[in-house]
Order: structure tokens, then C-alpha cells, then sequence
């Protein structure tokens, strides 16, 4: 029997209501793919089951090293020997490209008990606080890259993302992520059902692909809906300065932003934007502090899911 590789999306008989347009008709429609990736870890005799994440299925070698890199496990491709799916004579065939393991270079795992909150990930958020804090501080400088990103070059980025949405075009179930460099080009783009996971991605693309070593870190990490505090520590943990997103951050977003040097970008939609943290980063557009003044945008952010690239949410 043929193996089945999970798709990044499937087809399904759906009804279709709409009393205005006066149709009730059934067709197919495209849904994305939410499946399981169980990661393990694995160093000479030892092996270890790390994390379940809910997941699209697709890059999703690059999916765990972008997760083993954001966890601080491996610091660069050097670390890994290698990344398979299982084989594993116990799996059902069609559950063998849900399970991924991770080989490391290294004789014996590393101290793996921080990772033991993170035993299950969802596809919208993990699991953090001020313990997630305290080892991001003993592993990761802040970034003091003194790169500035034009303001026309940040207005230009949720355009070329939606751009490489192929699967959200088909679905509108997806969110996306990608990489930007100072000129605004994105070197990378990934989706998934899970905001995270297509940070973890495409950072995970950088690692496994040698970019990290053979260019210079990207300018942006760009993210088609809110940003939350583990996309901010994945930025941290990969060097990159500029954080972006097209809807809101989150509380703990923007302290950890401050805290560890990124320049953290909301709402940006148009020709506007807020900037929570170190705006300096922002040139060519950034105007006087204007702190004491309401932003104008306030109004209409009850709005926001109407306006968005991808839906900003979940």
C-alpha cells in the first residue's frame, strides 16, 4: 500500500448560504491541513519525545529545527547530524510523517527538563512566563544590531507577504511568516495553521538551508497577524532586530521586545504603523515622540479582522 504524505490543505463537500445572492448550492471547497508533529530528540543511545505541535503539514524538518533553535537546544546546523521522519516499525504508515526526529552531533542529550512545559504546543500559542524570560537572559544577549529598516521599506512588507500567500489565497485558514532584508525582499516565506509555526519555519529554513553563516541576519521578521511574546523570543534567540506584524502585539510582547533590543511594529497596514519598541531602528518616517497624544488609530481597531492580510487571531 502507498504511503500517505499529509497535503498542506484537503478537499471538503461544504453547503453554500447566502440569502442575499439567494444560493444554496454544494460544492467543494479547500480546507488547510491540521495534523500532529510529534518532535524527538535524539544523541548517540539516547532519545527523547520534546513537543507535539498542531501543525501544517510541509517543511517540517525546517519546523523543528526552527523550534530546537528557538528552545535554545541547538544554536546552529552544526548541532544536527541529521533530521528524519520515524520509520518506526509501531506507526501506522500514515502517521510516519507526523514524527519527526532530530539527531544531535552530540554523545548524550542536553538538559532537556525546561522543555517539559512545552511537552504539547498548540497551534496558537505555547506555554510562557517569567521562567521563559529568565533562560531567554542567560542564553541570549540583547540585540544591539545597529541596522536601520527605511519607514518605506516596513509599509511595503504586508503587500509582498500576502504576495507569497498561496495557501491562505486557497483556504483563508493559514497564517504566514517571513524574512526580510534591509532592501524589503523577503528571502523566505512560510505558512501554517499556527502563527508560531511558520516562525519557527522559516527560521528553521535560515538554519538548516546555511544562510545564518553565509549572509548577514535578516533586517525583519514579518507576520501576517497579531504578534505574541514566543514569536518575539524566537526573533531574540535568532538575532533578528525588527519585529512585524500586521495586527496587535501582546503585553508581554512588547516588554520582552524592550527588554532584548527589538524593535517591535504593529498594526501596520498602509502607510501607518505603531512602534512599541525602540523606534530608533524606524528611519526615514518616524516622526517626534508624540507619547502624550491618544494614537489615531485607536478608533478603529475594533475593526481590525476586516483589514488584516490573514486573519488575526486564533
Amino acid at each position: 500500500m502507498a504511503e500517505r504524505r499529509p497535503g498542506a490543505s484537503v478537499r471538503a463537500r461544504v453547503r453554500v448560504l447566502d440569502v442575499g445572492a439567494d444560493i444554496d448550492v454544494i460544492r467543494r471547497d479547500d480546507v488547510a491541513t491540521e495534523e500532529p508533529l510529534q518532535i524527538r530528540l535524539a544523541a548517540g543511545e539516547e532519545r527523547r519525545d520534546v513537543a507535539v505541535t498542531m501543525r501544517t503539514p510541509g517543511f517540517d524538518f525546517e519546523l523543528a529545527a526552527g523550534w530546537l533553535a528557538g528552545e535554545g537546544v541547538i544554536t546552529s546546523a552544526e548541532d544536527l547530524r541529521r533530521v528524519d521522519y520515524c520509520t518506526d516499525v509501531d506507526l501506522a504508515a500514515d502517521q510516519q510523517y507526523n514524527v519527526v526526529t532530530a539527531t544531535l552531533r552530540a554523545a548524550v542529550l542536553p538538559d532537556l527538563d525546561r522543555l517539559d512545559r512545552h511537552g504539547y504546543v498548540t497551534s496558537a500559542c505555547g506555554v510562557c512566563g517569567r521562567a521563559d524570560i529568565e533562560s531567554l537572559a542567560v542564553r541570549c544577549a540583547p540585540i544591539a544590531d545597529d541596522r536601520t529598516l527605511a519607514a518605506a521599506v516596513l509599509f511595503g512588507l504586508p503587500d509582498r507577504l500576502r504576495g507569497d500567500q498561496s495557501l491562505f489565497a486557497r483556504t483563508g485558514g493559514v497564517h504566514a511568516a517571513g524574512l526580510a532584508g534591509s532592501d524589503g525582499k523577503l528571502l523566505v516565506v512560510r505558512e501554517d495553521v499556527g502563527r508560531h509555526n511558520a516562525v519557527d519555519k522559516v527560521i528553521g529554513h535560515r538554519l538548516l538551508n546555511g544562510d545564518a553563516a553565509a549572509t548577514p541576519a535578516p533586517a525583519a521578521l514579518v507576520v501576517s497577524g497579531r504578534t505574541s511574546f514566543e514569536i518575539v523570543q524566537k526573533a531574540v534567540a535568532a538575532g533578528i532586530p525588527v519585529v512585524a506584524g500586521v495586527s496587535a502585539p501582546s503585553s508581554l510582547a512588547v516588554s520582552l521586545a524592550e527588554q532584548f533590543g527589538i524593535t517591535l511594529v504593529g498594526f501596520l497596514r498602509g502607510r501607518r504603523a505603531n512602534v512599541y519598541s525602540h523606534p530608533q531602528r524606524i528611519v526615514d518616517g518616524v516622526p517626534e515622540d508624540t507619547a502624550d497624544r491618544a494614537p489615531e488609530d485607536t478608533a478603529d481597531r475594533a475593526g481590525e479582522g476586516a483589514v488584516v492580510a490573514a486573519p488575526a487571531g486564533a
